[in-house]
């Protein structure tokens, strides 16, 4: 059933809710102060200041401000991270140049375990309009997340499983409007406790039509529809949470359900309907005697599946069941040396089931112990760590008898042993200035659908060949695949980062420069082959059966092969931000952020996004909070084989906040306007960039009250 909330509902809610609030709160009119909020995915309580990787939190007003529909277009404006953008309706985080399995997406902790890692076509199974905070962990996390986690982690925080006792009723409900999509969201969020016990319920609901946009779709059409057909989304969940609490131990039980419906951009008729039931779970036991101070046991249980839906038959359905249990204790100091070691055990049951599955079932189960510790000596906090993960791939080789059918591919269990490590310090030079240096060593197992990929890939527009195949040239002129007789190897990323930090009371800043050496890193590379009517030939030779009317008209039909290679390659960049409190009324942020990213053997690596440059001015006065940004994304003309150079694009944005004391309740109201401009603006680093533009201008209205 469909739990579905009006904006009238909710106030009147509110209204009602008044007579139980919490204690009066201040209204907050500025932007949460990062460097004091502790970074939960880390497990020494570090906050950003004390941290020698780069790490960016959204909280408060700032996760307010840039609250959307995905988890990728809520961060793409942190510095550093960007957006996959498969239209409005499904978009994942790049972070330095990294995406799909080389970043980690997790929810309070523990893996998402959808399928979002596998196509860009598929959603991030978390939402944001119930988050309490999103944190960003840049370059390699695979301490205490895995080997998925060699590009950086991405944390959504919600309520769910309590942390404190508390005494009465507090929460918040919200509810916008925009007009580029005829787009309703609304939400609500409530946490109550008596004595020891603590109980959260939040639910949401979202629906949105097609999108605008200013020009056509097809970059290629210079006529037709303003709406991006297809980019529709019907999506609700709530999550039911409970937790007993005492100075010494919490014991605490989250159950979630999401459901969501959303078309695929450029597949007209084509829907997908994911369901997802998530069980979550953490014991901590505190203040402890003895050289164990704590003890902490976290676990989670998700029953995910979407299934694609051509018309009112369904194409291909994905599930992914999983099974996730991390234990970990914090230790006394030795010689001066605090930290925490454990044990992380994750089993994945992912099979894509239908005309258009591209991978075989396969059973991924890993199990690796970690260590991490932390030492302060003067101005220097010193940081070590290192974690031996054992990961096994069990696939099903009924899935390739189809495909062979002489049976001739056939695959043993795939095991792999990942060893990570890294280094890192603080110097705090004195109370404003800080320097970080962080090495990390990590490796990451390929995987599944990177070695046994064998079919099209209708979400990227390819058809995807495993790094367990190769593509052969027979005899006869024709094509075929054939297994090969090596494994893939593990990626191995040497990372260095150094972070400056000027931290002060009117003006903060932070500026980061990486250099990622990736060996045998996992590309897609593009063959000269397409698919016409279940055979591979030349892209050269199909032009020239559709110059005479003799190509199929099939779905799969025309697209070309790409066949997932390995080699060095090598990736550098910066992030760099200016916070500004020029007096009390006016205050300036500048922004900037690059990635450069090239194979050793010569060519570019694909779909990296370009140098980007924003800055925003925020005016405060009484009540009002008011602001305009403006981002500029260069143009990429540093492209792979087969990409095509992407323009550059400004996006002017503006935003207006009155906020409204109602004794115990803070309400703000508030306007926003995106892309004032009607820019045509693609994205280069979409696998959709020419079929699905950014939406045009847009105007949007809400209100969120907190008690």
């Amino acid at each position: 059933m469909k739990i579905k909330y009006s904006p009238l509902v909710l106030a009147v809610f509110t209204a009602i809710s008044t007579h139980a609030m919490a204690a009066e709160k201040q209204i907050q009119k500025d932007e949460s102060d990062l460097e004091k909020i502790v970074i939960t995915a880390s497990p020494l309580k570090r906050t950003v200041l004390e941290s020698s990787t780069p790490v960016s939190i959204l909280s408060g007003e700032e996760l307010d401000q840039h609250q959307a529909a995905t988890l990728g277009e809520t961060l793409k404006n942190v510095p550093g991270v960007h957006s996959s953008y498969f239209g409005p309706v499904a978009s994942s985080p790049i972070i330095r140049g990294l995406d799909g399995p080389r970043i980690k997406v997790v929810q309070n902790g523990l893996g998402a375990s959808d399928a979002s890692r596998v196509g860009p076509d598929h959603q991030v199974s978390t939402e944001t309009s119930t988050a309490t905070q999103i944190e960003v962990l840049r370059g390699p996390a695979t301490l205490l997340y895995g080997s998925g986690a060699i590009g950086g982690v991405v944390n959504v925080v919600d309520n769910r499983l309590p942390i404190e006792r508390q005494q009465g009723i507090t929460g918040e409900v919200f509810a916008q409007y925009d007009n580029v999509a005829d787009s309703k969201t609304t939400s609500t969020d409530l946490n109550a406790g008596t004595g020891d016990f603590a109980v959260h319920i939040d639910a949401y609901n979202r629906n949105t039509g097609d999108y605008k946009i200013p020009v056509p779709a097809d970059i290629n059409e210079h006529g037709g529809s303003t709406k991006l057909s297809n980019s529709a989304i019907d999506a609700h969940g709530y999550n039911l949470g409970a937790g007993w609490i005492t100075d010494d131990t919490r014991v605490a039980f989250a159950y979630g359900s999401m459901d969501s419906e959303y078309g695929l951009p450029g597949e007209d008729g084509v829907f997908i309907k994911l369901k997802q039931d998530r069980y979550q779970g953490v014991v901590d036991w505190n203040n402890l005697d003895g050289f164990i101070k704590s003890v902490h046991w976290q676990n989670a249980y998700t029953d995910y599946q979407h299934s694609e839906i051509e018309g009112t038959e369904i194409g291909t359905t994905f599930k992914n069941e999983s099974i996730e249990s991390r234990l970990w204790a914090e230790h006394s100091a030795v010689y001066g040396w605090h930290g925490i070691m454990g044990l992380h055990y994750n089993k994945s049951d992912f099979e894509a089931i239908g005309e258009e599955a591209f991978t075989p079932p396969t059973k991924t189960d890993s199990l690796a112990a970690f260590l991490m510790e932390k030492k302060q000596t003067g101005a220097l906090l010193w940081q070590l760590g290192t974690r031996v993960e054992q990961l096994t791939h069990k696939v099903n080789n009924q899935f390739f008898d189809e495909l062979s059918n002489d049976n001739s591919i056939s695959f043993a269990d795939e095991d792999y042993t990942a060893v990570s490590g890294s280094a890192g310090v603080v110097w705090s030079i004195n109370d404003k200035h800080s320097l970080a240096f962080n090495y990390a060593y990590s490796q990451r197992a390929p995987s599944a659908s990177e070695i046994y990929a064998y079919g099209p890939h209708i979400g990227s527009g390819t058809y995807e060949v495993g790094g367990a195949f190769d593509v052969v040239n027979n005899s006869d002129g024709t094509y075929s695949v054939a297994q090969v007789a090596q494994s893939m190897d593990k990626e191995v990323s040497n990372n260095l980062d150094a972070t400056y930090r000027y931290n002060a009371d009117s003006w903060n800043a932070s500026i980061s420069i990486f250099q990622n050496q990736i060996d045998d890193y996992i590309y897609e590379d593009f063959s000269n082959l397409v698919l016409s009517d279940g055979e591979f030939i030349t892209s050269q030779a199909y032009d020239q059966l559709q110059d005479t009317g003799a190509a199929s008209d099939e779905e799969t039909d025309g697209l070309p092969v790409v066949n997932f290679a390995q080699g060095d390659a090598k990736l550098y960049g910066f992030e760099a931000q200016v916070d500004w409190h020029l007096n009390e009324q006016w205050r300036l942020d500048v922004f900037s952020d690059y990635t450069r990213a090239k194979l050793d053997k010569g060519g570019n690596v694909p779909r990296i996004p370009p140098l980007r440059v924003g800055s925003s001015i925020h005016y405060e006065y009484g009540n009002w909070h008011t602001e305009v940004e403006v981002t500029r994304n260069s143009k990429q003309d540093k492209i792979a084989a087969n990409e095509t150079t992407t323009d550059g694009y400004t996006m002017l944005s503006a935003a207006a906040n009155y906020y409204l004391d109602l004794g115990n309740v803070d309400m703000t109201l508030y306007l926003k306007a995106d892309n004032l401009t009607d820019q045509e603006a693609r994205v280069h680093s979409s696998y959709l960039k020419d079929e699905a533009p950014l939406p045009g201008r847009s105007f949007s209205i809400g209100v969120r009250a907190r008690f």
